[in-house]
């Protein structure tokens, strides 16, 4: 059996496509699938050990939670200048150098969302930036504190994880 054309439904930032195909055991499936054009997200290193979070209210979770920059890739941008455009907007820093950490998946068992992972150093301040539905508190803490925030709970973004997770190891924080 062929895959099907999906059915679309749009949304602001996404398409919810229900796809009708074939597992290689020749099962046939349909799903809802999220089309999302992909994110970048940043880890800002305001020094040697010190990174920048931000707090963020997100409707989703009814609550503000930590989280490092990141957003949605806007047609054009590659992922490393959506990094570099969201650190300047939410955290009011402009990198000197910039390093790419890898790429996940968000949830792909409903999304094709991948979001690039970075890390941003030798920060230089800027005017901030925040879009209009964006209520956001910058947060200086050590790399070794964000980590806790992870251990203990506290951070349960996992992008944002991932990202502090991904720059610990790079930086020789993490084995």
């Amino acid at each position: 059996m062929s895959e099907q054309p999906p059915v679309e439904k749009r949304g602001f930032h996404v398409v919810v496509s229900k796809e009708r195909f074939e597992l290689p055991s020749g099962r046939v499936l349909e799903l809802d699938i999220v089309k999302h054009p992909g994110a970048a997200a940043i880890v800002p290193f305001i020094s040697d050990t010190d990174v920048l979070l931000i707090r963020q209210y997100r409707h989703a979770t009814r609550d503000t939670i930590f989280e490092v920059p990141a957003g949605k890739i806007d047609p054009g941008e590659t992922p490393y200048t959506t990094a570099d455009r969201e650190l300047q907007e939410e955290v009011g820093h402009k990198a000197g150098r910039i390093e790419e950490l890898g790429w996940i998946w968000t949830t792909p068992g409903f999304t094709d969302e991948k979001i690039h992972l970075y890390a941003g150093f030798d920060l230089e301040p800027v005017a901030s930036r925040p879009e209009d539905d964006e209520i956001i508190s910058p947060y200086r803490v050590s790399l070794e504190e964000a980590l806790e925030l992870i251990w203990r709970g506290e951070l349960t973004d996992a992008k944002s994880a991932m990202t502090l997770i991904h720059a610990a190891r790079r930086l020789g924080k993490l084995a």
